[in-house]
């Protein structure tokens, strides 16, 4: 029963059930998209700028992300510090994120709020302070981030070792927070170009969700935003990597409590694939494998073979060009790596070849469908799915027949996807090796 019920609702738009999408752009480029969902008096405001990780250059990583931070060091009007401590004196919530395609900054607050979020946006985008001295402080933060999540975690470095070497000709192979040496290296003047390159209205989207009124909200954009000047833009191809590179390993031996294998397959997303059936095939290829309980990875390799004890697969549809298939998994006890990742490929080659039941589609497109509905409940997680889609050139609104793509998915089409792209030449593997701990290393 709960199943039938899953499918009727989730052909239904995301949004559709609670609330009304609308976007504008005002003269000098800057789009938002203002989503009203009255279901609370609150309000959720994302900038999102299309920059990132993949848009730096080799010897230059790390930009984007350290820019992040000193977005908050302050402006003529709002001092080091007060932007944070302004939020938080009036019950609200900020803080900001940095990938590979976009940097994104929020503010979640009561919708009384909404000219404050506006005004603090529009005034850092235009009017930042880049010191000198702050960023000699900050830089120092950004790498010891940088030592405690990717350094001396032993996932976090095989995970940066594996994404190097699988996008091999693309620079979404660069560590979004940028590679120690090239922190090192960084000048304050770096940034200041780097501010004055990407951060223009005409390269920005506005986000806004919660109990607003699209006609108020246009009002108090172009009050706040309307004076800045767009800038000219560089322009910027659609990562691609090379079709069938050739088949690379990593053996990576470090310091580690269980070994793990990591696994990946260069393939296309939806806004670089040949088709849009292809895109949505290898997404539904990844929940037969990996999708639930049920799903053949879990169900046959973890808990009738135990050759797993733990396994994730993972494919984003939506990406600015292509990206990875990934899968990684822990080996139970008494199986090597090469064992485990045997397994997992004749799982893979045996979707080459079987039939998929139509049950195991059904179960595979209410998990994936269901999940999404289900985040949505969040304003900011619908301000997020909205601001990123923006940001890599998909735009929102694909999110109409997303439901309808997915289910016309049939087993022939997951077994195309699977014979032409999770293929050896397509495909980069890292072994996890733990190795004793050194006397006086951190655990």
């Amino acid at each position: 029963m709960r199943k039938q019920w899953l499918l009727s609702l989730l052909l239904v738009p995301f949004w559709a059930m609670a609330a009304v999408t609308n976007e504008f752009s005002i003269d000098n480029g800057l789009k938002v998209v203002v989503r009203e969902d009255k279901r609370s008096p609150v309000v959720v405001t994302q900038v999102w700028y299309k920059i990132g990780s993949s848009y730096e250059q080799f010897g230059s990583t790390g930009l984007s992300h350290a820019l992040e931070h000193m977005m908050f060091k302050g402006t003529p009007k709002v001092p080091t510090g007060e932007f944070s401590r302004l939020v938080s004196f009036l019950g609200g919530e900020d803080n900001a994120f940095t990938t590979d395609d976009y940097t994104a900054y929020y503010q979640l607050y009561s919708n009384t709020r909404l000219p404050l979020a506006l005004e603090l946006e529009a005034d850092r985008m235009s009017n930042l302070v880049l010191d000198e001295n702050e960023f000699k402080q900050e830089i120092k933060v950004v790498m010891e981030e940088r030592r405690q999540r990717t350094d001396d975690n032993p996932q976090g470095l095989a995970l940066e070792r594996f994404q190097s070497v699988a996008m091999l000709t693309t620079p979404h192979r660069n560590p979004t927070i940028g590679w120690m040496t090239d922190l090192e290296n960084m000048k304050i003047d770096d940034l200041r170009q780097w501010y004055k390159k990407w951060y223009a209205p005409n390269n920005a989207t506005l986000v806004i969700v919660g109990d607003v009124k699209t006609d108020e909200v246009k009002k108090l954009v172009t009050q706040y935003f309307a004076k800045i000047p767009a800038r000219p833009l560089p322009s910027v191809a659609t990562p691609k990597e090379l079709r069938a590179i050739g088949q690379r390993h990593v053996n990576l031996e470090i310091p580690a409590k269980v070994p793990n294998l990591y696994m990946g397959f260069n393939v296309p997303s939806l806004s670089s694939a040949n088709t849009v059936k292809e895109a949505y095939a290898l997404r539904m290829l990844a929940g037969v494998l990996d999708e639930g309980l049920s799903a053949r990875l879990e169900s046959r390799l973890v808990r009738q073979k135990r050759i797993l004890t733990a396994v994730n697969s993972s494919y984003r549809p939506f990406s600015r060009g292509d990206t990875l298939f990934t899968i990684t998994a822990i080996p139970a006890d008494g199986y090597s790596l090469e064992q485990a990742q045997e397994a997992i490929l004749a799982e893979i080659n045996a979707l080459k070849t079987e039939s998929i039941s139509e049950d195991e589609l059904k179960t595979v497109y209410a998990s994936i469908i269901a999940d999404n509905v289900f985040s949505q409940d969040s304003i900011s997680a619908q301000a997020n799915q909205i601001g990123a889609l923006e940001s890599i050139g998909l735009g929102w609104r694909i999110l109409d027949d997303y439901s309808n793509n997915l289910k016309a998915i049939t087993t022939d089409d997951i077994r195309q996807v699977a014979q032409q792209w999770l293929i050896p030449a397509n495909m980069t593997t890292l072994y996890l090796k733990p190795t004793a701990l050194v006397v006086g290393e951190a655990k």
